[in-house]
């Protein structure tokens, strides 16, 4: 399944118009309220459990290993299934050496990996793994952007095949044009969710990047049904939230709006005295906002 460039052009310019529907093909988040996750590690959990964090999400390179082979992964299957707190996601999927644009891709190497990971996940009962792979996926200078978008989606098309028969799912995640030059909002992940058309690949809202790129949170109301995971920092710093106050109700609300149920992971800094209390508060503070 392949997209050329003049059928994404019409997806991007279609991608306005979406509003609440969502795709056909994208799948519901899991049952319940909004669940509070945190990017950290296993040793960690129990710790995190107390401070009120529901569950955590992983490195890719750290907690999967793709590069070990199977047999010496097999024993950490068990021990991660028995983590305090489940591991509702990874992230830092596709390392930079696999380029996914640009002159010379490396689909093949990056599929191979890519699935290793999403093997792995599943056997421990991980539902989802974040590509956002900023140096992966970006532009190279002077290389066509359309013929890159195209390559990327292609990438995820061929991603999302490989593991139809997995119940992990690939969230894109859309990142701030500091850190790459695609995929940059929620609302072009809308058209890329809706260009790749496979179940297995949905889209990631981070509050944070959304901020930085004055996204506001109709965004996430028009990608109804496609977002599965959010991520959520402060705007200043990169912080957690309560750090400096601010105020990122608004982007709950539009969660609500949605009937969202997954997950909202920190992805951000921390003080290096009392964390225990910083996630504490964080976790306060978050539901403060939800409510």
């Amino acid at each position: 399944m392949k997209t050329n460039r003049r059928t994404f052009m019409k997806t991007i310019a279609a991608a306005t118009l979406v509003n609440g529907a969502g795709s056909a093909m994208a799948q519901t988040a899991c049952c319940g309220k909004i669940k509070l996750g945190i990017c950290s590690s296993p040793n960690r959990a129990e710790k995190l459990k107390a401070a009120g964090f529901e569950f955590i999400e992983c490195a890719v390179g750290g907690l999967l290993k793709p590069e070990t082979p199977d047999a010496d992964f097999a024993p950490e299957i068990e021990k991660l299934k028995a983590c305090a707190l489940p591991i509702h996601s990874c992230n830092g999927f596709i390392p930079g050496k696999f380029r996914l644009t640009g002159q010379e891709t490396m689909h093949d190497e990056a599929l191979a990996y890519a699935v290793t990971a999403c093997r792995r996940a599943d056997a421990i009962g991980i539902p989802h793994i974040v590509l956002g792979s900023g140096a992966a996926r970006k532009i190279p200078e002077g290389f066509d952007p359309e013929k890159a978008k195209a390559q990327f989606i292609e990438f995820c098309q061929k991603l999302g095949e490989r593991i139809k028969d997995l119940k992990v799912t690939i969230v894109l995640e859309p990142l701030n044009k500091g850190e790459t030059n695609i995929l940059n909002s929620v609302t072009e992940g809308i058209a890329y969710v809706d260009a790749i058309r496979h179940p297995r690949v949905q889209l990631l809202a981070d509050f944070y990047h959304m901020m930085k790129e004055d996204e506001g949170p109709d965004a996430i109301r028009n990608a109804a049904g496609r977002i599965l995971h959010c991520h959520i920092a402060e705007l200043e710093g990169r912080k957690a939230p309560g750090t400096k106050g601010e105020d990122l109700s608004r982007y709950f609300k539009a969660l609500k709006d949605i009937n969202y149920t997954g997950g909202v992971s920190c992805e951000c800094g921390w003080p290096k005295d009392n964390v225990e209390e910083a996630w504490k508060k964080a976790v306060a503070i978050m539901r403060a906002q939800m409510a």
